[in-house]
């Protein structure tokens, strides 16, 4: 028989732990319309979209999930609404730091719009990229950022066929669910020949990229159309294609360094590549600025810390991001509207840092 005292404590225990059991269990969709004091009907209808739930009544269900921390069962809100709230993005090499940036800028504004991502990466392998596209496909995206710049045609039908909302870059389908995202290279390397001209600069090379990738096709006929813009000679030799990595820069400056008449700057198809030039003209002796000038384009983070800090031609990760989520939303959202926009462009710019100066002597 307990005593006075345990039988206090025994009582006080049971109650921690019915009071433990009834915090613990989990608030269901019954709770939310209680207290908001709707239907459950409608409190599915208010999770799922649904244009029938007035302004009113829409605020104080969500007023309720937010007080009794509801978590809204996604799958079977799928299930209902035929829509995953999900896009899915395939980019072309996660280890190069342009596209983790796009990755957190097209989240971003994912989350910000009641949206969830689904991220793959392709590292440049055709059955890696066709092996995302299935699993984006498994997923029931709602649709689909092909940031591959120019490895995408091995899973454009497998999309398409599907019904599945698509964006790419600087690529153009001609699908009712495809939209496409111009990007103006040509503005910011413009930008950057006139820089290095009015440097003093005539000997200007270029370390292209793999010509497999359309978008670095573009960016290289740009330059060219750039020199030719400011009277400037182009040297055959002195155009070189690389890979977009740092070995890819470190290669490509060895090979103009072999040469008999060396550029005076080395204009890169994107960062990585003008970062390994940095380091292949320190191991060389070479000082940048006062004996080469170097310029990059993406304008990734690292670009403001390497020494000296890197003038580049930024192309905006967020801008990129947000005309990719736009461009979904409106497919996804707004698929019966004609006047879906289909065409989005997102510039570039200059932006001088200390890798730029004029020449300590021409070479051409």
């Amino acid at each position: 028989m307990l005593t006075s005292s345990k039988r206090l404590h025994y009582d006080g225990l049971v109650a921690r732990r019915s009071n433990r059991k009834a915090s613990s269990r989990l608030p269901d969709i019954r709770a939310v319309a209680a207290v908001a004091k709707v239907s459950i009907a409608t409190v599915s209808r208010t999770i799922n979209g649904s244009p029938l739930v007035s302004e009113r009544l829409n605020q104080r269900v969500w007023q309720a999930i937010k007080q009794l921390n509801y978590l809204p069962n996604t799958h079977a809100r799928t299930l209902v609404s035929g829509r995953s709230r999900i896009f899915g993005i395939i980019v072309e090499n996660i280890t190069n730091p342009f596209f983790p940036d796009l990755i957190q800028s097209f989240e971003s504004v994912a989350v910000a719009n009641g949206y969830e991502i689904l991220v793959s990466s392709t590292n440049s392998d055709p059955a890696v990229l066709a092996a995302c596209a299935r699993r984006m496909l498994e997923r029931k995206v709602d649709g689909v950022a092909v940031m591959t710049f120019g490895e995408e045609e091995p899973v454009l039908d497998q999309l398409v066929n599907r019904g599945v909302p698509i964006v790419l870059a600087e690529f153009k389908l001609d699908d009712p669910k495809a939209s496409t995202i111009l990007l103006d290279y040509s503005t910011g390397i413009q930008a950057s020949i006139r820089h290095l001209a009015d440097l003093g600069h005539r000997a200007i090379a270029f370390l292209a990229g793999p010509h497999s990738l359309h978008s670095a096709i573009t960016r290289e006929n740009d330059f060219r159309s750039a020199m030719r813009s400011a009277g400037l000679p182009l040297q055959k030799e002195w155009v070189i294609e690389c890979d977009h990595t740092l070995k890819g820069g470190v290669s490509g400056f060895e090979q103009l360094q072999k040469l008999a008449a060396r550029p005076t700057a080395i204009v890169c198809s994107n960062d990585m590549t003008a970062i390994g030039v940095l380091r292949a003209a320190y191991m060389a002796g070479l000082r940048v600025p006062q004996d080469l000038s170097v310029i990059g384009l993406d304008d990734i983070d690292f670009t403001e810390f390497t020494l000296p800090p890197l003038t580049t031609i930024r192309l905006s990760r967020a801008e990129l991001a947000r005309a990719a989520f736009d461009a979904l939303r409106m497919q996804a959202e707004e698929p019966r509207n004609p006047e879906i926009k289909r065409e989005f462009l997102v510039s570039t710019s200059l932006v001088v840092r200390g890798s730029t100066a004029a020449p300590s002597a021409v070479t051409a």
